[in-house]
């Protein structure tokens, strides 16, 4: 029996639930298909636990320093099982309340995989669907490396299953869910090696972020292993993990190896081919400003298509994709430029805009102005730890339009967000110099720079 539909979804993520709710706010007749927990990455392995598990590191730095303010007060030990139960049974309610707000705007949900019979028709838990619109929001996956004994490591789904914290933990990448756990197991209590492929971290972002974040860690007591490209991963009788790398070094005893070394699209179980969509080197989903891919009436958001692959950018395509197709906004599309994200590190990093280099690429040297500033936060004047807040203001042009902004330090994921909006509306280091400081703060740093 085929069930009609005005827009299906095949994706119950971040992404996906956007566009499905947005679109059925316009009237449309919508079925949104998932065979996992609603939410997607960001809510169940993603962002949502990410946060808690960063609120508790927060909390044990804090600890840390309360005796350099008067607090006479040990840390004490730390219940990671209680964590663990207290932030799945937060994120089995938000499971809930996605599947509430389903319900509340009339979307059908289906519970099952989606396999397309053509480019308009898909096949789910035993019923046909069809819609002369069809979005694929499906994701992806964390990868692991192709040598010996790879599974006997995690990914960042398995930090979230883990019944409690491991001493000896090896992290293998350096992105930014490398750098969060890092920081994480590191504020927690254990003994942290970041293994990069290459010589420095955070390669995509500004070269001054992963400068500065290495720095930081390795004044936090974590290990930094550079140009360590694994060979192979094993287990001893006694449990201990060790881990070999192509020039002969190993790394050992283990407790735990987490390999963060990328995300490969979720594209293999859909039949796609059958709906005539094409895909790029890598398996992500090609689309083009609009998100429509190359089958007529089928899209694709998120993380499956690999451009900017952040919980707000699916969000933000997914519902301008609905205002397009339902709201008669017929030009309305993402503008996946002047991006903010933070990295929730420890500390956090905050950035939006262009890199120096990226700059430089763009508008050539001669027009690109950098103002830049090191400091020690005032939080820190009384505590024996002395992190630094790095900053840089990246500028083009005689007027100096701030292109980049780019914080490493404490309250860096809170600040960003307006600075977000100063850049995306052509904000000029003029404008920044003439905003009131608010004191004392790190971000006043920005609007004083000189």
């Amino acid at each position: 029996m085929m069930s009609e539909f005005d827009l299906i979804v095949i994706g119950g993520g971040s992404g996906g639930l956007a566009a499905a709710q947005r679109a059925a706010e316009y009237g449309a007749k919508v079925a949104l298909v998932e065979s996992h927990r609603l939410g997607g990455t960001c809510v169940n392995v993603g962002c949502v636990p990410k946060k808690v598990m960063w609120n508790a590191a927060n909390l044990a730095e804090g600890l840390r320093d309360a005796p350099d303010y008067g607090f006479a007060l040990s840390a004490g030990t730390h219940d990671w099982g209680l964590l663990k139960d207290k932030r799945d049974a937060y994120v089995q309610r938000l499971n809930g309340i996605y599947e509430g707000n389903l319900a509340k705007r009339g979307i059908t949900l289906v519970r099952g995989r989606a396999h397309f019979v053509d480019g308009r028709t898909v096949a789910a838990a035993g019923s046909s669907l069809s819609a002369p619109h069809i979005i694929v929001a499906t994701g992806g996956r964390p990868l692991l490396p192709p040598i010996p004994g790879a599974e006997l490591g995690i990914t960042s789904d398995g930090f979230f299953e883990l019944p409690r914290r491991p001493q000896r933990v090896a992290i293998v990448g350096s992105g930014y869910i490398a750098v969060e756990l890092t920081g994480i197991f590191a504020a927690l209590g254990s003994q942290v090696t970041l293994v990069l492929r290459g010589d420095t971290a955070l390669k995509h972002f500004d070269s001054m972020i992963g400068e500065s974040m290495l720095r930081i860690l390795r004044e936090e007591g974590v290990s930094i292993v550079a140009q360590a490209w694994p060979s192979a991963l094993d287990r001893d009788a006694r449990g201990s993990l060790a881990l070999s790398f192509r020039d002969g070094r190993r790394l050992e005893p283990l407790d735990c190896v987490l390999w963060a070394i990328g995300r490969a699209p979720a594209v293999e179980e859909w039949g796609l081919d059958r709906a005539g969509v094409d895909l790029d080197a890598y398996g992500f989903i090609v689309t083009d400003k609009y998100q429509d891919t190359s089958a007529a009436g089928v899209y694709a958001i998120g993380d499956v298509t690999g451009r900017a692959q952040l919980t707000p950018v699916a969000i933000a395509a997914g519902r301008r994709l609905s205002d397009r197709l339902f709201g008669g906004q017929g030009d309305r599309h993402l503008d996946y430029q002047t991006i903010p994200t933070v990295v929730f590190g420890h500390p956090p990093i905050g950035t939006v805009g262009l890199t120096e280099q990226a700059a430089r690429d763009d508008y050539g040297d001669e027009a690109v102005t950098v103002f830049r500033s090191s400091f020690i936060p005032m939080y820190h004047a009384l505590t024996t730890a002395k992190p630094r807040c790095d900053m840089k203001l990246v500028t083009v042009g005689p007027k100096r339009r701030v292109v980049g902004v780019h914080v490493v330090g404490p309250g860096a994921d809170e600040m960003m967000q307006g600075f977000a909006v100063a850049v995306r509306m052509g904000a000029t280091k003029e404008d920044l110099d003439d905003t009131v400081a608010i004191h004392p703060t790190s971000a006043e740093e920005l609007v004083t720079m000189r």
